[in-house]
């Protein structure tokens, strides 16, 4: 597997982003290694909160809600998926595939890192992969949130949106990561925000992965990893530990996603049906400080 890596120097002075890196090499699936990048805040003997991030983002876009989550005592741990951020990125879109991102991110988060006890956190692909790491060791987790995501089995079709941006994603000429980031959110990102969502990819050769990552989302039956999902479901209807949907309200891609978890996972009952107000797709810039105060309040409750 041929891989590229994103030079230093394009992570140097991004806006808001004081934090250090950590670096983890894992299985490629491939016979060799990929080194993960993640962020790893707070006190180390401290219960986790994992956030993971989805496309075509990467770590940068929790940099609001990490400092409040680490000022009330948590640990916070911020994983770059491969492909993206500070990550290692396979030059291949065959490279890729939904199960290699389980596989990559469970290499990290459970062999490497061992978090235990871990407050779950994800959005767009963040739950897609995330879900099915809570489902596969779920006496890990102490509770999950999730905003604008899910975890489809091939049951159901996706949106009209979402299906336009799969289409996007696979016949554009042109992938402006930082124009994409900003076109999911409510507010206008600054030119220095957009650069910082553009820094790690320095030209197209690194963008496989976020070209090839909306195209693993099972739409059919026929997929691959439906069977997978359906799986990771019937987990997740025993679930009984706190469970909370904190979706926003101007999402069109994911808007009524969060009605199957609250009509099907035990620990989703009794808890407040939480929307985010004047946030986009991308909540955790819209209302970052708002979601890290409700993550505070849901460990805290």
């Amino acid at each position: 597997m041929q891989t590229l890596r994103t030079p230093d120097e394009r992570f140097v002075d991004l806006p808001d982003f004081p934090f250090e890196p950590h670096y983890a090499d894992i299985p490629d699936g491939d016979g060799g290694t990929l080194r993960v990048h993640y962020l790893d805040e707070g006190p180390a003997d401290a219960s986790p909160v994992l956030l993971l991030h989805g496309e075509p983002s990467w770590s940068y876009l929790y940099r609001h809600m990490i400092p409040p989550l680490v000022a009330a005592g948590h640990r916070v741990v911020v994983p770059d998926q491969v492909g993206f951020g500070r990550s290692d990125k396979p030059a291949e879109q065959t490279d890729y595939s939904y199960a290699r991102h389980v596989a990559w991110m469970s290499s990290l988060v459970f062999d490497h890192l061992d978090l235990t006890d871990a407050t779950f956190f994800g959005q767009d692909w963040g739950g897609l992969i995330g879900l099915r790491l809570v489902t596969a060791q779920p006496d890990r987790f102490a509770r999950v949130a999730i905003a604008n995501t899910g975890l489809p089995n091939g049951h159901t079709r996706p949106s009209e949106a979402f299906m336009r941006w799969q289409k996007f994603s696979q016949e554009a000429p042109v992938f402006p990561i930082g124009d994409i980031v900003n076109g999911g959110c409510a507010t206008d990102l600054s030119p220095e925000v957009i650069a910082a969502y553009d820094a790690p990819f320095p030209d197209d050769s690194f963008k496989a992965g976020a070209r090839i990552w909306p195209s693993f989302v099972p739409t059919s039956l026929d997929d691959p990893e439906a069977p997978a999902n359906q799986e990771a479901w019937t987990v997740l209807e025993q679930f009984d530990k706190p469970f909370l949907c904190c979706f926003s309200d101007l999402d069109p891609v994911t808007k009524g996603g969060d009605r199957p978890f609250l009509e099907k996972v035990p620990g989703a009952k009794g808890q407040p049906r939480t929307t985010i107000e004047g946030a986009g797709h991308f909540v955790q810039e819209d209302k970052g400080l708002e979601l890290a105060d409700l993550l505070i309040g849901f460990i805290t409750s």
